[in-house]
């Protein structure tokens, strides 16, 4: 639904709201606080942006505002028709930013499940499609900077969540990841570790390629599928910003691993073909992208490959990160 088929502010919405109770969805992990609310005999979700009680908006520095600015300024007004970002209205007052949404929890992915072929193909379609339809474009309204995200999953973000007695699942097994990653991995923890609490060498390479507007998370729990084959893709906001297109690809290749119908070299080739038919040139920086993106996605998640242990998957990382330290 776009903004302009939604005249009516989030005040009002509410106001006539016949049912509002709390929620709290099973594959949240940022502590944010949710609603269920039913307005005019419709089911909506309302979700708050406070970071008294989200770890992700403390850890990015947001109070709040981030994802009401992307309805604010148009933004998700602009996505393409095959991604439905559900949101129906926003607002931020003074304090706290609230989120609302349709209720489209028949539509997402079942967890836990892999995802079907056709459907994989099409998040990779639909997301070059957001990638394209943003292309070349400069955050001017206060998103989330680069190089915030590749300082989100730093051990000092865990240890600042541990000193505030927080009880969010994430910041913890980041600690224990980052501890474990010397002994399981000397080669990534060489190559990461001096980039997770200053990535200003990452951020300055990754100034040298295309960038657009990402969606910041694309992980199976923010993914599902209309009747009409659009992707709905939930959570804008706290991980959104201007990137290199390939931030969301790696993203979504790091996250999804065990979910993917085909393997992670075979989903990059999948992705810009997508891009290359909507008439986007990749020779000229694909490579020098995708390396520097595979890599800071170890900034980010090394410690996640960590508890996974060694195997197929750490190796398969540990290669790509060592190509793109050569371009740093």
């Amino acid at each position: 639904m776009r903004a302009s088929d939604t005249p009516r502010a989030l005040g009002d919405l509410l106001s006539s709201a016949s049912s509002r109770r709390a929620w709290e969805p099973e594959d949240t992990k940022s502590g944010a606080r949710f609603e269920r609310v039913v307005i005019d005999g419709e089911r909506y979700v309302l979700k708050y942006q406070d970071p008294r009680d989200d770890w992700l908006l403390r850890a990015t520095g947001d109070p709040g505002v981030r994802y009401v600015r992307l309805w604010e300024e148009g933004l998700l007004d602009r996505l393409p028709d095959e991604v439905d970002s559900a949101v129906v209205a926003a607002g931020f007052d003074g304090t706290v930013g609230m989120i609302l949404l349709r209720d489209i929890t028949a539509d997402l992915l079942p967890p836990g499940r892999p995802f079907p072929p056709d459907q994989h193909a099409r998040f990779l379609d639909h997301m070059a499609a957001l990638h394209v339809e943003f292309w070349g474009w400069h955050d001017d309204v206060g998103l989330t900077p680069l190089g915030t995200r590749y300082r989100i999953f730093a051990p000092s973000v865990a240890g600042a969540e541990a000193s505030l007695g927080s009880s969010a699942i994430v910041p913890k097994a980041m600690a224990d990841g980052w501890d474990r990653l010397p002994e399981v991995s000397p080669t990534l923890t060489s190559l990461v570790m001096p980039l997770v609490e200053d990535p200003s060498p990452l951020v300055a390479a990754l100034g040298t390629v295309p960038h657009t507007l990402v969606h910041g998370d694309w992980k199976a729990a923010n993914l599902g599928s209309r009747s009409n084959g659009c992707t709905v893709l939930l959570d804008f906001g706290e991980l959104s910003g201007e990137a290199s297109p390939l931030a969301d690809l790696s993203w979504y290749l790091a996250l999804n691993a065990d979910l993917l119908p085909e393997s992670k070299d075979q989903a990059i080739s999948t992705y810009r073909v997508a891009l290359e038919r909507r008439g986007i040139d990749t020779d000229l920086w694909w490579e020098r992208a995708l390396a520097l993106e595979l890599f800071g996605t170890m900034v980010q998640f090394g410690w996640e490959k960590a508890l996974g242990g060694t195997g197929p998957e750490l190796d398969w990382w540990e290669e790509r990160a060592t190509e793109g330290a050569l371009w740093l």
